[in-house]
């Protein structure tokens, strides 16, 4: 079965060109050999998901693929000449390097290194928390050069040159009309093997230690967002720190809705309360405030406090507060409350079983329709 860039990409037929380059994006991320190592399966989607956006993001290449399909981008596609021996070179590294401009951090893994240094990973902090910042204790395990074989993963600390990539850490793979270059799997892009693994490290070449961090997290954080905490990461056999990343998950709260800076409320008002204009105490993030609704208050009606929101993270400056109320009509009456509203209903008018003023129009322009007006 011949596979389909689109359904690769997760994108339909007609996506431009920032929906490719979206959907490439973050499945590339997702698949990236430095977050999946080890994983073939990862490693695989990874060279399909590039394959795709190379073709795709190309428009004479995606015409001749909608068109053929995969045969036409070889050259056989029912009399149509191909690309009369085009051939292409695609290094999965570089690609992604130039597409995401090279990473977060400088300090992202070398070929021939074990490991990343950089390190990243998630916390979870409660909504009040991410409002108003706070301090929190991590624990997290970070990589050092395993000691005994200093970082060799040998138990002698001697290797052999690899016999897949010979030592040059590459290999070749075609696919259709490309040859895809990446690390190759079996030495880890290091161009070396080990014969017999570290007692300690069991080959990894490095250990994993314990570290406990107090961390800010500042007023305003939002969900998703990432912290850097400088030379807190992994460490290298010549010593070289990697930096930390924390990504920030923040809890849902009960009441308070978060969207960007502003924070939104629905507030609860007897029928009542809206007819008649009332004044209302309401919960905000910093205390109570007065809401004044005005006469004939409707539902849903929305009402905004200007700067009583999130402070923004960067330039801090404040969000919105926004209420919205939700007007609550009563679910049982006694006959003496029933009296006085259809004494309310008569004051304003409006007779009972008739529809309001409002409607009268409506009901003479429907009955205008069978006179022929």
């Amino acid at each position: 079965m011949e596979i389909d860039y689109y359904e690769i990409l997760e994108i339909s037929k007609t996506a431009n060109g920032d929906e490719l380059k979206k959907a490439y994006r973050k499945l590339a991320l997702k698949y990236h050999p430095d977050r999946n190592q080890g994983d073939k399966e990862a490693e695989e989607k990874f060279k399909l998901v590039n394959e795709a956006y190379q073709v795709l993001s190309d428009p004479q290449k995606r015409e001749i693929y909608d068109r053929y399909g995969k045969d036409g981008l070889n050259g056989a596609g029912g009399g149509f000449g191909g690309f009369g021996g085009f051939d292409a070179d695609f290094d999965l590294g570089d690609i992604f390097s130039s597409f995401f401009g090279g990473g977060t951090s400088q300090k992202r893994k070398k070929r021939g290194e074990k490991y990343p240094l950089d390190l990243e990973i998630a916390i979870e902090i409660k909504f009040n928390e991410a409002v108003f910042g706070c301090e929190k204790e991590i624990e997290f395990k970070n990589k050092i050069p395993c000691k005994t074989c200093n970082t060799t993963g040998s138990k002698d600390g001697k290797k052999a040159t690899c016999t897949h990539c010979g030592g040059s850490g590459r290999i070749t793979q075609r696919s259709g009309f490309m040859n895809f270059i990446q690390d190759c799997p079996y030495c880890k892009g290091t161009g070396e093997v080990i014969k017999e693994k570290c007692p300690d490290c069991k080959g990894k070449g490095y250990e994993e230690q314990v570290q406990n961090l107090t961390i800010s997290i500042p007023e305003g954080i939002d969900n998703g967002m990432r912290i850097r905490v400088a030379n807190k990461g992994n460490v290298s056999a010549s010593g070289t720190k990697g930096d930390l990343y924390i990504v920030v998950n923040v809890k849902d709260d009960e009441h308070f809705v978060r969207h960007e800076n502003d924070i939104y409320i629905e507030i609860p008002v007897f029928f009542t309360q809206a007819a008649l204009g009332e004044s209302i105490t309401i919960p905000t993030l910093r205390g109570t405030k007065t809401l004044e609704l005005p006469v004939g208050a409707k539902d849903k009606e929305r009402f905004v406090f200007e700067g009583e929101g999130v402070k923004d993270v960067n330039s801090k400056r404040m969000g919105k507060f926004i209420v919205q109320i939700s007007v609550q009509m009563p679910k049982k009456v006694s006959e003496e409350q029933a009296e006085l509203l259809k004494k309310l209903q008569e004051s304003y008018g409006i007779k009972s079983g008739e529809s309001t003023a409002e409607n009268k129009g409506l009901f003479d322009k429907i009955a205008g329709w069978f006179k022929g007006e």
